[in-house]
């Protein structure tokens, strides 16, 4: 798509009252969307639209945000919990944030957002041929994934979600993660006042990851430009992402697109869909797996084809978060899940020397020497 979302074409989600939507298809989107759908949205439809493999979705955009927030007659009451807040008092944050987010979630969302969501909901499990289909359920803020800030995480994920029920009540507990109390403390001490505070919350098809983890477009210990560095482990990527897990490492060659180096981790847990309870939980990875490599080379491979794609439609380092769906045939199961610009060493002015690995030409001019093909 040429343009950022049009009414015109979201019509199930369309608010009577305004020219703005409710709710609207990631493929709707694009980079210039983050005031109505957030970064983490936004970026989904932009890579759509760039032609990168994600799983498809929808969102409740900000105008469904405030829709709710103005229905619900919350911000009195939160602008005074607020006010009488100590932001340095950590005592105090914990007590206020569950004040906050208890009122937010008890509320029900007006009729037509239900009635929009309920919609939306249904045609992405026609789309997916699965009926209540599983999806993720994303936070999606307007000042989180924004090159220059580092808002990412601020807010709320959960995985696996079933039924539209389920789905808007965590929808909720998303709105009501803008009040955690880490929260709350960051937007204080960056100056970002909570008058124009606003969120969006993306529902997004899950992929029953076999493997996933993120990946980095530039090295993020050393800065080093001319590779890109992956970190997997099996399951959802959660384990990944959360830091609970050594995971698998693989560096590689952006030119060539060769892995350089590889370390196997033992990775003791993962996070997969428990078939009772249908819901996402941390297990025990059986002991003869821990070491066993949670991705194939072929599927470093293109992973690191799509990285280069992704980190040349937007024209700077990114920091990738993907995923490789088990129910799917090769080549077409690995989904990127989450894209947002790196923004520890590109927001240097100077350009980051080379690892002692030695940058991409040197790796070829050495490997020419020694009779190796690099094509």
């Amino acid at each position: 798509m040429g343009s950022a979302v049009s009414a015109m074409q979201l019509q199930p989600g369309q608010p009577r009252d305004a020219g703005l939507p409710l709710v609207c298809w990631f493929e709707d989107c694009l980079k210039e969307s983050v005031p109505l759908v957030g970064g983490k949205c936004a970026s989904l439809g932009e890579l759509i639209n760039a032609g990168v493999r994600v799983p498809p979705g929808f969102a409740l955009t900000t105008e469904g945000y405030r829709h709710f927030m103005a229905g619900a007659g919350l911000s009195p009451h939160i602008g005074s919990v607020l006010a009488r807040l100590d932001t340095q008092d950590l005592d105090a944050l914990g007590p206020a944030s569950a004040e906050i987010r208890a009122l937010i979630e008890a509320q029900p969302f007006a009729e037509e957002i239900e009635d929009a969501v309920a919609e939306y909901y249904r045609r992405l499990a026609l789309r997916a041929c699965m009926p209540a289909v599983p999806v993720a359920v994303r936070s999606s803020a307007t000042a989180e994934d924004l090159a220059g800030a580092s808002f990412a995480g601020q807010q709320d994920t959960y995985l696996w979600i079933r039924g539209v029920d389920e789905v808007l009540h965590h929808m909720r507990r998303c709105i009501s993660s803008l009040y955690t109390g880490r929260a709350i403390a960051y937007r204080a001490n960056k100056g970002f006042g909570d008058e124009t505070l606003a969120i969006s919350v993306g529902v997004q098809k899950m992929a029953n990851a076999y493997a996933a983890g993120v990946m980095f477009t530039i090295h993020p210990s050393s800065g080093d430009r001319s590779v890109i560095v992956i970190d997997s482990n099996f399951g959802f990527g959660e384990s990944v992402v959360s830091g609970e897990v050594t995971p698998d490492h693989f560096v590689v060659n952006k030119i060539t697109l060769d892995i350089i180096e590889r370390v196997i981790s033992r990775k003791e847990i993962c996070y997969t869909v428990d078939a009772k309870t249908q819901r996402s939980l941390a297990m025990e990875v059986p002991f003869e797996r821990q070491t066993v490599q949670s991705l194939i080379d072929d599927e470093v491979t293109e992973l690191a084809w799509m990285g280069k794609r992704i980190e040349k439609h937007y024209g700077r380092p990114m920091d990738i978060e993907w995923a490789v769906d088990k129910d799917l045939p090769a080549g077409g199961n690995i989904f990127i899940l989450q894209a947002r610009p790196e923004t520890v060493w590109s927001e240097r002015s100077k350009p980051c020397v080379a690892s002692s690995g030695g940058s991409a030409m040197d790796y070829i001019l050495s490997s020419f020497l020694a009779g190796k093909k690099v094509g």
